[in-house]
C-alpha cells in the first residue's frame, strides 16, 4: 500500500503548523491560505488536520484526535471538512494540478 503524501498539517495539541518542504515552490499566498485554513480549523474543533495527496494526486482532508480528547468535536470536524471542500474547491483543484504536474510528472491539462 502506498502512503499518502502530506501537504500540510496543523495540531491543536502543540499549536504548530507544518508545511512539507517538497511544496516550498508553491506561491506564498497559497502557503498562507493553507496555514490560515489549517490553524483556524484546529482552533475551532481541536485535534489534528492533515491535508494529503493520495497516489493519484487527489487532495483530501483528514482529521483526527488523541484518544481521550473530550474537547474534540468529531461532528463539527466532519461538517467543517465538507464546508472547506466547498469553499476551497478552486484552491484544492489547483493544488491537485500542481501535484500531478510537478510531483507525479504528468502533462498539464490544457482544456
Amino acid at each position: 500500500m502506498e502512503e499518502n503524501e502530506v501537504l500540510c498539517a496543523a495540531s491543536a495539541y502543540d499549536k504548530k503548523f507544518y508545511l512539507n518542504e517538497a511544496f516550498d515552490g508553491l506561491p506564498q499566498s497559497v502557503k498562507d491560505e493553507l496555514k490560515i485554513m489549517c490553524v483556524l480549523f484546529t482552533e475551532d474543533v481541536g485535534g489534528i488536520l492533515t491535508v494529503e495527496f493520495d497516489a493519484d494526486g487527489t487532495l483530501f482532508l483528514r482529521t483526527e484526535a488523541d484518544e481521550g480528547d473530550l474537547l474534540y468535536d468529531e461532528i463539527g470536524a466532519a461538517l467543517k471538512v465538507k464546508r472547506l471542500q466547498t469553499e476551497k474547491k478552486d484552491t484544492f483543484l489547483a493544488l491537485e494540478m500542481y501535484y500531478r504536474v510537478f510531483c507525479l510528472g504528468e502533462e498539464p491539462d490544457t482544456q
